[in-house]
C-alpha cells in the first residue's frame, strides 16, 4: 500500500511539474508554438493593425507549426492584455507604442519571446525584440510627391496624435516637400483619435480649407475620413502603412508603406527555424533593407503621379540609403 501511495504521490509531483513548466509560455515539444499578436486598437485600420494581421495569417498558411491568435486591446488594458498573452503563448507580438509596459513584464516571462513594434525599449530586454521603422525615410518620399503633384503650392498631413512616433512622419515629409520645392507650405492637423472616421475627416477639411490640395493621412482608422473628404473635395490623399491606393484609387495617388506584417513574418519565421539572435536588440527597418517605401497600387489601378516623378522618388530612396540625404527625425 505504501508502494502504491509513493507512486501516486510521484505521479501527482510530475504531472505538477509538466503543468508549472509549461506556464508562461513553456511547450511541450509536440505541440505548435503559440503566436499571440496583441493590437494596441483594433483591427479594421486597413493599415498598420491589420498589417500585422496579414503577417499573422501568413505564419499560420506557411508553418503547419505556428498557432497564431489575436487580441485587440481597444486602447484600453495594454499590461493586462499582454500577461494575458503571456500567460499561453511563447510568442508575443505587441503592436503599438503603448505597450511600454513590456520592460518590467517581459522579465517576469523568461520563457516567452517578445516582439515590440513601433518602439524600443530603453536598454534592451534579452526576451525582446523591438520593431521601429524609418518612417520618416518613406514619409520623405511622400512629401516630395505630395510637393510635385500640388497646383496650390500647400500640402497637408493629419497625424492621430501629437507624438514622437506620428511627428516622425510628419519631420520626413516636410523634409521631403522642401527638397522639391522650399516654397511649399506644409499645414497640419491631429485628430488625437485613432478610431473615428469623422475626425479624420474634419481635420482633412479643415486642411483643404487652408489650401491643402494633397493631404497624407497618419491616423490609421480615423485616416479614413481623409479619403472622403479627399473624395469629396475633389484633392488628393496619400495612404499610409499599407498600401491603400485600392481604398478609393481616384483620390489615393500613392501609400508610404511600413511593412510591419513582413516585419513579424519574418522575425517569426526565424525563431521558427531556431534563430532566436535577433531577441535583445532593435532593428530598425528601413528603404535599404525594403521595409519602408512608397505603393502605387495593383497593377491595372489609376495612375496620378507621374513616371518621371516616380523615377525622381527612386533616386532619392537611393541617396537616402547610401547616406547621401540624412533624413530628419523624432526618435533617439
Amino acid at each position: 500500500m505504501k508502494k502504491i501511495l509513493a507512486l501516486a504521490l510521484a505521479l501527482i509531483l510530475a504531472l505538477g511539474c509538466m503543468t508549472a513548466c509549461t506556464k508562461g509560455g513553456g511547450q511541450d515539444t509536440n505541440e505548435k508554438t503559440v503566436v499571440a499578436i496583441v493590437v494596441a486598437g483594433q483591427f479594421g485600420d486597413r493599415s498598420f493593425y491589420d498589417s500585422s494581421k496579414a503577417g499573422g495569417e501568413r505564419l499560420a498558411k506557411d508553418f503547419e507549426n505556428a498557432d497564431v491568435k489575436y487580441i485587440e486591446c481597444n486602447n484600453e488594458n495594454h499590461a493586462v492584455q499582454m500577461r494575458n498573452a503571456a500567460d499561453t503563448a511563447n510568442i508575443v507580438v505587441c503592436v503599438g507604442w503603448e505597450f511600454y509596459d513590456i520592460e518590467t513584464i517581459a522579465p517576469e516571462y523568461p520563457n516567452v519571446s517578445f516582439i515590440w513594434i513601433d518602439n524600443a525599449t530603453e536598454a534592451p530586454v534579452a526576451n525582446v525584440l523591438n520593431i521601429t521603422y524609418a518612417q520618416n525615410e518613406g514619409s520623405f518620399l511622400a512629401g516630395y510627391i505630395a510637393a510635385a503633384m500640388t497646383k496650390t503650392g500647400t500640402i497637408g498631413a493629419v497625424g492621430g496624435e501629437d507624438s514622437d512616433t506620428i511627428n516622425d512622419f510628419i519631420v520626413g515629409y516636410k523634409q521631403g516637400a522642401a527638397y522639391f520645392s522650399d516654397a511649399t507650405r506644409v499645414e497640419v492637423n491631429y485628430t488625437n483619435d485613432y478610431d473615428d472616421p469623422a475626425k479624420g475627416k474634419e481635420c482633412a477639411k479643415a486642411l483643404n480649407d487652408k489650401g491643402a490640395d494633397v493631404v497624407f493621412q497618419i491616423a490609421s482608422k480615423a485616416g479614413d475620413g481623409v479619403f472622403e473628404a479627399a473624395e469629396e473635395g475633389g484633392f488628393y490623399a496619400i495612404g499610409v502603412d499599407s498600401d491603400q491606393k485600392y481604398i478609393n484609387d481616384a483620390v489615393i495617388i500613392c501609400s508610404m508603406k511600413k511593412e510591419v506584417g513582413t516585419s513579424i513574418y519574418d522575425a517569426v519565421a526565424k525563431y521558427l527555424s531556431g534563430d532566436k539572435s535577433l531577441w535583445g536588440t532593435t532593428w530598425v527597418a528601413n528603404l535599404s533593407d525594403g521595409y519602408v517605401g512608397i505603393g502605387y497600387g495593383e497593377d491595372g489601378a489609376t495612375q496620378q503621379v507621374p513616371d518621371d516623378v516616380k523615377a525622381a522618388v527612386e533616386e532619392l530612396a537611393q541617396k537616402i540609403t547610401s547616406g547621401e540625404i540624412t533624413v530628419e527625425s523624432t526618435r533617439k
